[in-house]
């Protein structure tokens, strides 16, 4: 047993929504989680990747991570992202305590690369700040050895590994390395679209995954999680083609749709959850429109 059980389900990266005036529209962050709960995720990872992160000042971040926790009322684990500078990533942490958050996504440090030392002593210091339990993501100039995740694990407070860097060589000896360490370790599929790899990292022993199209279709994503988790190798080939693959398509059309296009999803779904915030842009007209077509033939292959 870890510190943080997440059952086995789709895990949901909901998008930060913003008001008129470019400020953090609570009332909206918290629809939109509470919707999403209701469609049963595993936990909720609020104010992350998908949540713009990176473009959050702290009091943007508490009213995300407040109104994410209050929404799910205790349904599901709520965790809130850490990282950028090491200051930033430490009173994120704090706060994410305060408002009653039941784990970390530590993220990379901003910028700078640094030697595998310097990377477990950024988690080390974030560890040391507070009693939650994290996941540490390895991505980007984050990624770790797994000698350096060994000694990571001897840390009590990290609990997990999410992988976004996508070598699964490397990812495997992550988790034979939790083996060896007798702990009960998380691991988790971070790729973009995870759905599109998921197979792969289940077959290594990773069978939790994130997926940012949960949060703009979850009845698409839920049919996914279901055909992959029964073996109905048909349904999951059909998502494949018909859904997943144009929207990487599209996603990959210009940096940062990753978060663009859900955020575009979730409006056309309903939610204003307002625009990205700079450096990202939103889609075009055009890209929203196919987008749309998108999410309508996933919804019809779901049904």
């Amino acid at each position: 047993m870890t510190a943080l059980e997440i059952p086995d389900r789709v895990l949901f990266f909901p998008v930060t929504a913003f008001d008129e005036r470019d400020r953090v529209d609570e009332e909206l962050v918290a629809r939109h989680v509470a919707d999403r709960v209701a469609d049963r995720p595993g936990a909720v990872f609020a104010a992350c990747g998908t949540g713009e992160f990176h473009a959050l000042s702290l009091e943007d971040y508490r009213a995300t991570v407040r109104a994410s926790v209050a929404a799910t009322n205790g349904a599901v684990p709520v965790l809130g992202g850490a990282g950028g500078p090491v200051g930033h990533a430490l009173a994120c942490a704090r706060t994410a305590a305060e408002e009653g958050a039941d784990g970390l996504l530590v993220m990379p440090p901003y910028l700078v690369g640094a030697p595998q030392e310097g990377l477990v002593a950024y988690i080390e210091k974030i560890a040391a700040e507070t009693d939650l339990p994290i996941i540490a993501y390895h991505r980007a100039n984050a990624q770790f050895t797994p000698e350096s995740v060994r000694r990571l694990l001897q840390n009590p407070r990290v609990v997990g590994i999410k992988d976004g860097a996508g070598d699964l060589a490397v990812a495997q000896q992550f988790v034979l390395e939790a083996e060896r360490s007798g702990r009960g370790i998380l691991f988790f599929n971070g790729l973009l679209t995870a759905e599109m790899t998921q197979a792969a990292y289940s077959a290594i022993g990773v069978p939790m995954y994130s997926s940012a199209a949960f949060a703009m279709a979850p009845a698409v994503t839920a049919r996914f999680f279901s055909a992959l988790r029964g073996g109905d190798d048909e349904t999951r080939r059909t998502l494949l083609d018909e859904f997943f693959t144009p929207l990487v398509a599209l996603r990959d059309e210009v940096p940062g749709f990753a978060v663009s296009l859900v955020k575009a999803g979730v409006r056309l779904g309903g939610i204003p959850v307002g625009p990205v915030r700079a450096p990202l842009v939103d889609p075009s007209p055009e890209q929203t429109e196919r987008l749309a077509r998108i999410l309508a033939r996933g919804e019809e292959l779901a049904a």
